[in-house]
């Protein structure tokens, strides 16, 4: 986790997910831009509901461009890689520990309890390639080296900030 959410950070978010956002329990990444692009959450939304996603990418530019890698069939690729790569098998359960890990720690931070999700990461970890949304931020908040996959998705997508920021920073127009 990456540092405590302002009220410029909070601005930035709304903007980016066309609410408010809930749960926030930190700034997971911040784009080389300057925005926040990934928010780490807390296990328990708000109005009680359980929520699994530690690592919330909030980029709308990012988040289209992870989009079409989708539709592109990656994720059956790194599926199929998972069962006959046993070293990528093995990071990538890393990989579900090292999520679950941080979920804990920001629950006790929080003092949350969410049995209803115990033992589940999320993004299809450890077993199934779901959702690369979820590895990518995974891959950012954590840094290089701990999502396989996640970080083989950052690589794909290039500088996505290299135009600028996806939304204007609060204050300015």
């Amino acid at each position: 986790m990456s540092d405590a959410m302002t009220s410029s950070d909070e601005a930035v978010i709304a903007a980016q997910l066309g609410r408010a956002p809930r749960g926030v329990h930190a700034i997971g990444h911040r784009c080389p831009c300057g925005n926040p692009d990934v928010v780490a959450t807390e296990p328990r939304l708000p109005n009680g509901t359980p929520f699994p996603t530690t690592y919330y990418l909030t980029c709308p530019r990012v988040n289209s461009k992870i989009g079409t890698l989708e539709a592109s069939g990656l994720m059956k690729q790194m599926q199929d890689r998972l069962g006959t790569d046993p070293e990528l098998a093995a990071a990538y359960r890393a990989a579900h520990e090292a999520y679950l890990a941080d979920r804990a720690a920001i629950g006790a931070a929080g003092g949350f309890d969410v049995p209803e999700i115990e033992g589940i990461s999320a993004g299809g970890m450890p077993d199934r390639v779901k959702c690369l949304h979820v590895l990518a931020g995974h891959a950012l908040a954590a840094g290089p080296g701990v999502n396989p996959l996640g970080d083989e998705v950052l690589e794909i997508l290039g500088d996505w900030w290299a135009k600028g920021p996806c939304v204007a920073p609060a204050g300015d127009e």
